[in-house]
């Protein structure tokens, strides 16, 4: 049951739109009306890429790093998140080129914990997607695709990873010129490019001959939101960036669709006609990465090359294995720690007003009661009074970093 599409085709060099449908139109759809190229809806797994990158950007992570792929109940700041892979497998000890190119949810939401969700959400701000709210709002969910986006957004933070990391906008008149900014280093970018090109690695997941394969070079990532809403596929060429929406306007889910029966035949379609004549070629590495031969303990992997950086630490010949599990054990506190959302508290007549105490903890910042600034840091005792309460938790610039509501119940203690 699937009504409504739309495609978004983008010049890699200019940023020019070279094609823009943003409707199946009056005969398929009820809700034609609707331009679905600028409609904001959950991206799911296209969001991927993005975290891989902001991860490889900061040193904790290299294509060939080993994560945990298992069942796992994460602390997001919020209460515990337990993300699923999509066919609910898991493979144990895997690579990071794997993770991100068989699109795996867990070791995803692993590397979003070291991360912390509102450095990434600052991360996807950068990269021009604009999502909504806050990185608190959204927890580790903001890493597996839980914030509104459009695929004109998209398709253009694809095409920064086309450009090396540079990011500038869209245009519709070539002749004007743009600002532009570096969101990640071209390593980075090239990279990411050459996990989302590699159909050996996304093949646990999509298999060998899947919708993704075309006959020139690509790097493409599909996505599906939330109860099969929406319907994604968004990759880029040498000269081109493709993103595809399939899903309805009206938000009912569709039934029995995934990335690659869905946007994919159509990405994949409309790639083909655009290299027709020339076909799309492989973009040549940065000299700030090299080619390094690298094997996996206990052969979880076959042994393969890597692009890695110069002064990567996995220089020699085997590459050690990522202790995944303090990736949560060791936790960076996100957000609110404590009082959680929906928290009630009671407080004690016998006890004396002078003693009753309620710690409020959570990573650094302003801490906000009720509109009112009560101090910062990463730990405030507050001296509870009865009613409901709301608490932000803002950083230096005054942004909301986390939010939560709970009620203080008891006698009434003078102040």
């Amino acid at each position: 049951q699937v009504e409504d599409g739309a495609v978004v085709v983008l010049d890699n060099a200019s940023g020019e739109v070279l094609a823009w449908v943003g409707s199946s139109g009056a005969r398929w759809s009820d809700a034609a009306q609707v331009d679905a190229v600028l409609a904001r809806r959950q991206p799911g797994s296209t969001i991927k890429p993005f975290v891989f990158a902001l991860a490889f950007e900061r040193g904790m992570a290299t294509p060939a790093s080993l994560l945990h792929d298992a069942p796992a109940d994460l602390d997001g700041g919020s209460g515990a998140y337990m993300p699923r892979n999509y066919d609910h497998r898991y493979r144990g000890w895997i690579s990071a080129r794997t993770a991100l190119a068989a699109s795996l949810n867990v070791p995803t939401a692993r590397l979003a914990v070291l991360l912390g969700p509102q450095d990434l959400f600052e991360h996807l701000h950068a990269a021009g997607l604009d999502p909504s709210h806050s990185g608190g709002h959204h927890g580790l969910a903001l890493a597996l695709g839980s914030a509104d986006v459009s695929l004109l957004q998209l398709a253009n933070a694809y095409r920064m990873l086309a450009n090396g990391g540079r990011w500038s906008p869209v245009v519709h008149d070539v002749a004007r010129s743009t600002p532009s900014r570096h969101v990640i280093t071209p390593a980075t970018a090239f990279q990411i490019g050459d996990i989302l090109s590699d159909a050996g690695a996304r093949a646990p997941t999509f298999g060998l001959d899947s919708a993704l394969v075309t006959r020139g070079w690509a790097a493409v990532k599909t996505g599906t939101s939330k109860d099969m809403r929406d319907n994604w596929c968004v990759g880029y060429t040498d000269r081109y960036t493709v993103g595809v929406w399939i899903g309805n306007a009206r938000g009912e889910p569709m039934h029995r669709v995934s990335g690659t029966q869905g946007a994919a035949p159509v990405w994949r379609s409309l790639v083909q006609a655009l290299h027709a004549r020339v076909p799309s070629r492989s973009p040549a590495p940065p000299a700030t990465l090299v080619a390094r031969q690298v094997a996996f303990d206990g052969a979880l992997e076959p042994s393969r090359t890597e692009w890695l950086a110069r002064e990567s630490e996995t220089s020699g010949a085997k590459v050690r294995r990522v202790r995944a599990g303090e990736q949560i054990a060791g936790r960076r506190v996100i957000g609110i720690d404590a009082p959680r959302d929906g928290t009630i508290v009671a407080l004690d007549p016998d006890m004396p007003a002078a003693v009753q105490r309620m710690a409020l903890r959570g990573e650094p910042g302003q801490w906000w009661l009720d509109g009112r600034l009560l101090g910062q840091g990463a730990q405030l005792d507050w001296r509870p009074w009865p009613g409901h309460h709301r608490l932000e938790l803002r950083d230096a610039r005054g942004r909301t970093i986390d939010e939560v509501a709970f009620e203080v119940r008891g006698a009434r203690l003078a102040r």
